[in-house]
Parts: C-alpha cells; sequence; structure tokens
C-alpha cells in the first residue's frame, strides 16, 4: 500500500491489479484518504453497500459519517464523509453538476475489468477533471483487466501488481449435471458454505426450489440485484458456525461482493447479457456462456479462506472466449450519450477509453431526437429536464409527459427495476396499467423506487407543472407513446398476435401480454430472437396507441402496376416510419407511369404487331435499342396495352421502313398480301397461287433486294408449294400442281399457260 500511495502522490494516477485475496477493495481505498475526500466507484448498488460496510467494520468507522455510500435513489453520507463508496453513475452525475469533482480529491474505479457503460464514462469524464485540477488523483483497480491501455489512457501512469492470497483450487467438469445435484455433492465433501452461480433472477428461483428438494440442513439463500436491500445483506452476512448455507447468485457475486465462509463454487457457465439491436431498435437480455476471466473470478471465490472446490457444469473441452465483451460495444448508448451532451459536449468529440462505433453513437442520437432531447447536435431544454432523472431517457420522457403521474412513476420503477410481468394477464389496454393495477404484490424495493422517483422528479424541478396523482388511461397510454415512439407496432391483420414494427421487422404479441385489440400499440419490452434465423421477435410488454396519435413523419408517392387492369395506380401513403397510416389514391404521374409501363413491357416481352415491327426494323437494318424504343413508346401511355412500338417511330422513320421493310406486297392479282419478316433474315408472302398468274421475276425487297419467299396456297388455303424462284415454278412445277388441285378444285381457274392468263383470286362462275 505505501508504494500504491506514494505512486498516487507522485503520478497522480496509478493502475492496479490485484489478484482475488488481496484486498484491494476493503483495505486501499481508505489509505488513500490521507490527501482528501474519496469516492470508490463499484459496478453495482449491493456492492457499494455491502463495501461500505465492510470498510465500516475495518476501520472501526462508521456508515454516514466517516464512509458512506450513493446509489440510484437512496444514500447514506455527511459532510464529515471521507471516503464515499458508490456506483459508477453517480460520479457521472456529479461532474455534470460540478466538471471539476471539487468535494473529491481521489477517485478511485474499482473492477474496472467489468468494462460496464458507466465505467468507461466515469473514466472518461473524470480524466478531463484530472487534467484540469492539480491536485485530482485517480486510481483504477482490477483483477483481471490487462492495465496497459489503462495506463497508456492516463498519460502512461504507474502499474502496480499485487499477489493475492488464493488457497488450492480443484476443479471439476460435469455437464449436463443439474445445479441442485453438482450443490448435493460439493456440500457433502466440503466444510464451508457454498457459492452457486446462475445468469438470472428466474434460474436463481428454479435452482432454489430443486436445491429445497434435495439438500437437508442447509439454509438456501438466493442473491441477485432486484431483491430488497434486506435480502441481499441478509445472503452477505456471516453464516453462524453450525449453520451452513448456499447462496445461489448472478454474477453480482464474481468480483467486489465477498459471499463470506464460501469453500465450494457451482458454476452454470452461464450470464445475462445485455444486447441492443439498433436496426430493429430492441433491447435484449440473452443467456450467454460466461468469458474465461469470468470462470477464473468465479472459481477463485472458493480458494478465499481454505482450499477449495469448484464444479463447472459444462466440458472440460469448451474453451471460453478469454474476456469479456465491453457494454460500450453491446448496449443502447442513449443514456450515456445524452450524459455527454449535459457535460457539455459532443460524444463524437469527446476522448473515449474506448470509442463506441460511430453507427451506435448515431442510433442514440437519433432516439433521443425523437424523444425531443437533443435537436441538431445539442441539448434541448426538455433534454435538460430529461437528463436531470435517475432513469433511462425513455421513462423520463414518459414521466414528464405524465406531468409526474404516481402511476408513470410506478410504470417507470417496474421498467427501469426489470421487475417480472405475470404472465396471462386478462385483456387490457397496457400490460403497465395492469401491472399497476396489482401495486400491492409488488416487491417492496420497486414500490421504494417508485416513490423515489416521485421524488427525484420534484427535487430535479424538471417537471414544468405539478405531478398529479391521477391521470386517464388514456394519457397515461399517451404519456408511453412519448417515451417509445420509435417502438410502435402495427398488427398485420385485425386481431392477429403478428404486427410490424416501425422499423420494418416483424415481431409476434407474446402470452405474456393482454393488449389484444387495437391496430397500433407500443411494443415496450421486446425480446429478440434467440439466434440468427429464429422467429420474430417477442412483444412481452405492450401498450395500445390510438391512430390519431400517430403524426405522419413521411409522405411517400408511391406508383404501382395494376396487373388486372394493366395500368399504372398512384397513391399517397402517410407513413409512421416503416408503418402505413392511410393511402390515397392520386392521379398518376405520366413520367413515372410511363417508365413503369416500360419495365413491365421489357418484362413481359413483345407480342403480336410489336414482333413484326422489330422484325422489320431488324430486316431494314434500322439499329434502334428495345429500351429506347419502349420508354418512347410509353410516353403518354395510360395502359400497357397502349405501349405500341410503332408511336415511338417518327415520319420519316415510318416512311424509310415502308421503303425498306414493306409491311405489304402488290401481287398481280392486285391485291396487297402481308409480308412476314423471320428471326433469320428472310421475308415471306402467303398467296394463292392463281393471284401470281403472269409473275415470272420473283419480287425481292430491302437494302440487301432480299427475295420473297412464297407459300403458294390452294383455293382452300392450304400451302400447296413454298418457291423463291416463281419461274423456275412455272415452268417445271407448275404443272404437276395443275393436275392435283384441278379435280380438287374444279371452280377454279387452272389454265395450261399460267404466264398469259390472267391473275385472279375467284372462281371461274364468279368470273
Amino acid at each position: 500500500m505505501p508504494g500504491i500511495v506514494a505512486a498516487a502522490r507522485g503520478s497522480r494516477a496509478v493502475v492496479v491489479t490485484a489478484e482475488p485475496g488481496a484486498g484491494k477493495t476493503t483495505r486501499l481505498p481508505p489509505a488513500l484518504t490521507d490527501a482528501g475526500p474519496l469516492i470508490l466507484l463499484q459496478p453495482r448498488r449491493v456492492a457499494a453497500r455491502s463495501i461500505a460496510a465492510r470498510i465500516a467494520f475495518e476501520q472501526g468507522w462508521t456508515i454516514g459519517q466517516e464512509i458512506g455510500w450513493q446509489v440510484r435513489f437512496e444514500h447514506r453520507f455527511s459532510k464529515d464523509t471521507r471516503l464515499l463508496v458508490a456506483t459508477e453513475g453517480i460520479l457521472t452525475a456529479r461532474l455534470q453538476q460540478d466538471p471539476l469533482l471539487s468535494s473529491f480529491t481521489t477517485i478511485v474505479l474499482d473492477e474496472f475489468h467489468e468494462r460496464s457503460i458507466h465505467g468507461d464514462l466515469a473514466i472518461a469524464l473524470a480524466k478531463q477533471a484530472w487534467r484540469a485540477r492539480a491536485d485530482l488523483r485517480i486510481v483504477v483497480m482490477s483483477a483481471t483487466i490487462d492495465a496497459r491501455p489503462v495506463a497508456a489512457f492516463l498519460d502512461d501512469c504507474p502499474i502496480v501488481t499485487v499477489p493475492g492470497r488464493l488457497h488450492p483450487l480443484t476443479i471439476e467438469y460435469a455437464p449436463g449435471e443439474s445445479a441442485a445435484e453438482a450443490a448435493a455433492q460439493l456440500l457433502a465433501r466440503t466444510p464451508g458454505d457454498l457459492l452457486c452461480f446462475q445468469p438470472g433472477a428466474f434460474e436463481i428461483r428454479k435452482a432454489v426450489s430443486e436445491m429445497e428438494a434435495r439438500v437437508r440442513d442447509v439454509e438456501i439463500v438466493p442473491l441477485y440485484g432486484a431483491l430488497d436491500a434486506a435480502d441481499q445483506d441478509r445472503a452477505l452476512r456471516e453464516s453462524s458456525s453450525n449453520h451452513r448455507r448456499a447462496i445461489v447468485a448472478t454474477n453480482i457475486a464474481e468480483t467486489s461482493v465477498t459471499v463470506p465462509g464460501v469453500t465450494a463454487v457451482v458454476d452454470s457457465g452461464l450470464q445475462k447479457v445485455a444486447r441492443y439491436d439498433a436496426e430493429r431498435g430492441i433491447d435484449s437480455l440473452t443467456t450467454e456462456r460466461i468469458t474465461q476471466d469470468s470462470a477464473d473470478q468465479r472459481a477463485g471465490r472458493a480458494g478465499r479462506l481454505a482450499p477449495g472446490l469448484v464444479r463447472r457444469l459444462w466440458d472440460a473441452r469448451d474453451r471460453l472466449r478469454p474476456h469479456r465483451e465491453p457494454e460500450i460495444h453491446r448496449i443502447d448508448l442513449a443514456s450515456p450519450v445524452l450524459d455527454v451532451f449535459a457535460w457539455g459536449t459532443s460524444p463524437h468529440d469527446l476522448e473515449w477509453f474506448e470509442r463506441p462505433s460511430k453507427d451506435a453513437i448515431d442510433a442514440a442520437l437519433t432516439l433521443l431526437e425523437r424523444l425531443g432531447a437533443v435537436k441538431s447536435g445539442r441539448l434541448t431544454d426538455e433534454g435538460r429536464r430529461i437528463q436531470k432523472l435517475s432513469l433511462h431517457p425513455r421513462l423520463a420522457r414518459m414521466l414528464l409527459a405524465a406531468a409526474g403521474s404516481s402511476r408513470m412513476a410506478r410504470a417507470c420503477a417496474l421498467l427501469s427495476e426489470r421487475h417480472f410481468f405475470p404472465r396471462g394477464a386478462a385483456t387490457t389496454t397496457s400490460d403497465l396499467l395492469s401491472a399497476i393495477d396489482h401495486w400491492t404484490t409488488v416487491p417492496s424495493h420497486v414500490q421504494h423506487v417508485a416513490r423515489e422517483i416521485e421524488a427525484s422528479l420534484k427535487q430535479s424541478g424538471a417537471a414544468d407543472a405539478a405531478p398529479r396523482s391521477e391521470m386517464s388511461d388514456e394519457q397515461f397510454r399517451q404519456a408511453v407513446l412519448a417515451g417509445y415512439p420509435d417502438r410502435v407496432a402495427q398488427r398485420r391483420e385485425a386481431g392477429s398476435s403478428r404486427v410490424r414494427l416501425a422499423t420494418g421487422a416483424g415481431a409476434v404479441i407474446g402470452p405474456q401480454s393482454g393488449v389484444h385489440d387495437g391496430e397500433f400499440l407500443v411494443a415496450v419490452d421486446v425480446q429478440a430472437p434467440s439466434r440468427p434465423g429464429a422467429a420474430d421477435s417477442v412483444i412481452r410488454v405492450a401498450s395500445r396507441v390510438e391512430r390519431e396519435w400517430l403524426e405522419p413523419n413521411a409522405i411517400e408517392h408511391v406508383h404501382r402496376f395494376d396487373d388486372e387492369s394493366g395500368r399504372v395506380r398512384a397513391v399517397d401513403i402517410e407513413k409512421y416510419d416503416a408503418l402505413i397510416l392511410v393511402e390515397r389514391v392520386i392521379p398518376a404521374d405520366p413520367e413515372v407511369a410511363a417508365n413503369i409501363l416500360a419495365e413491365r413491357w421489357l418484362e413481359r416481352g413483345p407480342t403480336g404487331e410489336d414482333i413484326r415491327l422489330l422484325r422489320r426494323l431488324k430486316f431494314a437494318g434500322q439499329d434502334v435499342g428495345l429500351a429506347v424504343l419502349v420508354r418512347a413508346a410509353a410516353q403518354g401511355a395510360r395502359a400497357l396495352s397502349e405501349v405500341v412500338l410503332v408511336r415511338a417511330l417518327s415520319k420519316s422513320d415510318v416512311a424509310a421502313l415502308d421503303r425498306d421493310a414493306p409491311d405489304t406486297l402488290l401481287v398481280p392479282s392486285g391485291r396487297r398480301v402481308s409480308l412476314d419478316y423471320g428471326e433469320d433474315g428472310s421475308v415471306t408472302a402467303s398467296v394463292k397461287l392463281q393471284e401470281l398468274f403472269g409473275l415470272g421475276e420473283t419480287p425481292r425487297v430491302g437494302p440487301r433486294k432480299e427475295p420473297v419467299v412464297f407459300a403458294l396456297l390452294a383455293p382452300s388455303g392450304r400451302p400447296v408449294q413454298v418457291t423463291r424462284d416463281l419461274r423456275s415454278f412455272w415452268e417445271r412445277t407448275y404443272p404437276e400442281v395443275r393436275k392435283e388441285l384441278r379435280g380438287r378444285y374444279p371452280k377454279h381457274p387452272w389454265p395450261d399457260d399460267p404466264w398469259t392468263a390472267a391473275p385472279t383470286a375467284r372462281t371461274k362462275r364468279r368470273e
């Protein structure tokens, strides 16, 4: 300790890495009060209270006098307090009120390896005060962190490494074994208390129930952050010499909170991790594998007093990630970004210990703008009011919109404390209202938080109007919308549980919610899919929204092709983010309609006369791009049937086409017959044989003087001969054809000499 104190005095900053059991949390901070008041930061509320009690015991101090503690909505300290144990967010709040932190001489950030968002923000803001004050000192402490980046951030300050006094550990692996089975085994083999790590409150309750059925003469105690302070203290007190205990805890017991008397640890290897999906706008608390440093911390709890026994409920061959992921890279940053603005700078300009991604900052800014807290990169008056409340900006905005209503304060307490909502709620307009209706069943610590929220609103002066205790259900639901403007959802069908979120993502209303009717709702609590490709997100807490409350934030002009009519229809769509509020029919824009019709024509391809025209153009050597031709033909068209390619040709184009690829051919009978142009460049005419009497030279068309291929037809229209050399046909083939046809068609002329016969399409009688 003398070396650490000297380093803090000389360099004004020091990083201390101390192994479990070294006593850094309770022994070092009191020694650093030599220069003046000290604030000791802890990641968790339960740790702040228990550490203050432990230091008071070891130093012979009194809580509220020499030593005190401060967490959100609670504190015990006085003007005489020399050492204040506080959660990390408390430092941020104090720095906003006093950027130089004049009340303290030393800042100690403990358990920095947990890399909470509040810890990252605390060290960033504290560094600014440290640079501005020549007498301010910063000490960063951790058991497992790489100290070099931290020391570099604090201008290459000294690093002091302290060994611990951990007793030998025996580590066993038991994949597939239940926590209760493992606990029963270890309690039979060890003399002390047992600590069992579970990921969350639900798993803790399940494990406690199973242990109570299996283990005798052992007190089984839960420990997690949402418990009342009294229940937390019960888990942390010393057990009597003749009474053993099994404490079932979350990772709250990994580091700074010391559970006394433990010689055995059961580790599920799981933890709850908060993650934020900016694309969906969804917060989630997912169960994940712990990291190797967490596993080491948990195991170390068994070796504080004597040789310990650890039973890990996973396979020894499993490889864990070495270090935990900092919160700054996985959670919603709206709250810390608002704190940075209130402190006096932009989150893009702040010198972060580890800079969050630009996308994460931008997502936070987008939400804060929706809440009215930030505008054009600056904090608004509403933002200042929101920031004064010790709540997430969403909840603070709800509270202000409700003018400090007691009902809304209770709703904020339920959400901020993540109180479990009962399943199978009756039909309601808001799950929050249903939960408030059963307020007497809510845990006392949640009720206490609700009272503190009301009190903090009064003390902060953030509300424009005097707080009101009563408000209508409709006003309540409107206030919920004010806090979750980006979480509006729309049912895909009336009465359906499937909805579309304002982000465009799909979701389903879960069985936990009682909001069964209404087209629109606010998805207050959404559980993201547990794995990629899984089903839609599940909405567990919802509140109905009336259509008239939603102001369109975009109007989209949409043109659509109607397959049934072949026409382009246009609508104005009033939207709320990705949700459609109203569609209104409007006249189609001619230019847009023409483009859509042209695209549809190109998708379908040419038909009928358009095929014939394209072949004529190709035959004539007119190199016209099809897409250009189609788009020109679509100008002014109102339906796909009106997109006719000939409309795209000018008079001169038509004249040139008639010259080089005529549509018809005049035959000796005086009739015009159609010319058919093939893909292969050929040109064909189908004509009755008698109409060509006397024609000896085969007609030629086009720039290449291509001979016309004649399909010579019998009077019935049946082809009898195909030729491109009429002279040869008359001289060689006609006599044989005449013999065959004159018997079949005696009423038609079949002269011996086709050269001198009059061409005709009529019968003899009619002649």
